[in-house]
């Protein structure tokens, strides 16, 4: 096939006009030409096998092929290793507009499909019939009725919202006049790790900060261990729901400075702690209502220490009653 002739993208590419591409991909957003703007894609991707440093123009030009083509184009852009320094993952991107009955004829089967229709999963839609050959995450096409309503990313030309879960209970403070009574840690590698891997790009690409630990008792004893002064310990009931809402929305973000993962992935990662704690995460895929069981089996807070929460913040308390011991995790992220 002849390459089409752009004298005005191909101007640009020879000059490395960063600035003209970048107003050359708003003309052709604005006009919908989809085959123009693949074209800006394409060409400013292999300008770097000439020295040319124009990865932003690709960049921004999948991401909006992404957002706003048709599903063809869409598919044009969710090879495996496109959308690397995207505001947020492609596959993603492109669930929020496009539902997976548009996609999928368009879709190779790699393992980009699959999380198409898992990031369509959590904005409510269950893909009729799909199958994979290869699935990152490996669960169900459904959501159960002990889920919430998974906090999704709004993405628009320029930038992407990613609301946390709301307090649906007002936080009040957690000190009791109980005296002081010794604690014994609880220790379990395996579930810090998973605790930690709801967080991980906060610590691994930005400026994070994880604490995580286990205690023999309630609340205020994991308090203790954590260093929470008690005085100054607030918490908010959370339903099972919440508890697992606020897990997927760690697990979906990327802090203040890594890069996101995708609602999808915050699912699965939300549900492999879940299996953690429930000691039952190596039998994978689990049952569906054994994680929903394990969840609801569990106390879950909100908890603060009387400070402004900015940035990101993941504060839960979760206690096991069967067990007795309350695991606590304490991470952070902020631009600065």
């Amino acid at each position: 096939m002849q390459p089409v002739h752009d004298d005005d993208l191909d101007a640009l590419i020879g000059r490395a006009d960063l600035d003209g591409l970048i107003r050359l991909i708003e003309s052709r957003t604005s006009d919908r030409d989809w085959d123009g703007l693949l074209r800006v894609r394409n060409r400013a991707h292999a300008a770097r096998e000439t020295g040319r440093q124009l990865w932003p123009a690709a960049t921004l030009a999948e991401y909006r092929l992404a957002l706003w083509a048709p599903p063809r184009w869409v598919a044009e852009v969710l090879e495996e290793g496109s959308g690397r320094f995207s505001i947020g993952p492609l596959p993603e991107v492109a669930a929020q507009r496009h539902t997976w009955a548009e996609l999928a004829p368009h879709l190779d089967h790699g393992p980009r499909r699959a999380i198409v229709a898992h990031e369509r999963v959590v904005r409510g839609e269950q893909p009729a019939a799909a199958s994979f050959a290869d699935d990152p995450f490996e669960l169900p096409l459904r959501l159960f009725e002990w889920e919430p309503r998974y906090c999704v990313a709004t993405y628009g030309d320029d930038g992407v919202e990613t609301e946390p879960p709301p307090l649906t209970n007002p936080i009040a403070p957690a000190f009791t006049s109980r005296p002081a009574v010794p604690t014994k840690p609880v220790a379990d590698a395996d579930v810090e790790r998973a605790a930690r891997q709801l967080v991980e790009p906060w610590m691994a690409s930005s400026n994070g900060h994880f604490e995580f630990v286990g205690a023999v008792g309630d609340l205020i004893d994991a308090a203790g261990l954590l260093g929470a002064p008690a005085e100054r310990l607030r918490c908010a009931p959370l339903s099972p729901a919440e508890g697992v809402a606020w897990l997927a929305w760690a697990g979906a973000s990327g802090g203040a400075h890594g890069r996101r993962r995708g609602a999808a992935a915050g699912r699965f990662a939300a549900w492999w702690f879940i299996a953690t704690l429930g000691g039952f995460a190596e039998e994978w895929p689990p049952d569906p209502a054994e994680v929903g069981a394990t969840a609801n089996e569990l106390t879950w807070w909100w908890w603060d220490v009387t400070e402004p929460s900015t940035g990101w913040a993941l504060r839960l308390a979760i206690e096991d009653p069967v067990d007795g011991v309350t695991w606590m995790i304490d991470a952070s992220d902020a631009a600065s």
